[in-house]
């Protein structure tokens, strides 16, 4: 399905993005698998999945970072035809009880990652895309761009519902000249992340009991369905939302 394609993903070293990496390669791309912080993971996907992947890391907290990785990639790749935007951080943070100092760290991370980098990855993407007359960008948001979240998830639900108004923006200035822009929006995921915040089985019960279809979500669901929108095959799909999350949002 995706022969011969060449695509930067995001936050690949573990979680969706790991799981994505390996579909993607499975289905026959080459991948940039960008990592911020997990090194060592990032390199033992890459040697498990062979010479189609290419580990990169950047750290996309620090301003400018979407414009080096979109350069570093280039550099491996020489070119790109689709980019899954899936790198994002959770900072939660107290709405009345920390102070003002915690609040606006915990925005501006998260800001900056979840939104600012991606959009300097897309800007720098477009440019590239639109030279070719093609490309895909594949941002995967969030359930809680739409729902809105738990009160100290203010930052990650702003942050997501961003993310969505700039990739549904891409595909409406930018279809005819062949570029497509998708958004999947997970709910919760069976990860590593989700199992941290759902340690507590009272918790996780409660969650649970929320969706229709009785379970969480895996990675694998998230990544077929991003490998499918990155192959071409539903073009006039372009600046559509995809929700995966058994049925616990709809519109």
């Amino acid at each position: 399905m995706l022969e011969g394609r060449r695509i930067l993903v995001t936050g690949g070293s573990r979680g969706i993005g790991a799981v994505t990496v390996e579909t993607l390669v499975r289905e026959g791309a080459t991948v940039a698998l960008h990592y911020g912080r997990s090194r060592e993971a990032a390199l033992r996907i890459a040697e498990r999945l062979g010479p189609r992947v290419v580990a990169i890391g950047e750290d996309l907290e620090r301003p400018g970072a979407g414009r080096r990785l979109w350069e570093r990639v280039v550099e491996e790749l020489r070119w790109v035809d689709g980019v899954v935007l899936n790198a994002a951080v959770v900072r939660a943070v107290p709405l009345f009880d920390d102070d003002d100092e915690g609040w606006d760290r915990s925005w501006d991370a998260t800001l900056q990652v979840n939104l600012k980098a991606a959009a300097d990855l897309a800007r720098a993407a477009l440019a590239h895309f639109l030279k070719r007359q093609q490309g895909v960008v594949v941002a995967i948001a969030s359930r809680a761009a739409f729902r809105g979240d738990d009160p100290e998830m203010l930052s990650y639900a702003a942050s997501k519902a961003g993310l969505v108004a700039l990739t549904r923006s891409i595909a409406r200035a930018y279809a005819r000249e062949g570029v497509r822009a998708y958004v999947v929006a997970p709910g919760f995921v069976e990860t590593e992340m989700a199992a941290q915040s759902l340690g507590d089985p009272a918790v996780r019960a409660r969650v649970v009991a929320e969706i229709p279809i009785g379970e969480l979500a895996r990675p694998e669901d998230v990544a077929e369905v991003t490998a499918f929108l990155l192959s071409g095959r539903a073009p006039h799909l372009t600046g559509a939302t995809l929700d995966i999350n058994g049925a616990s949002y709809i519109r």
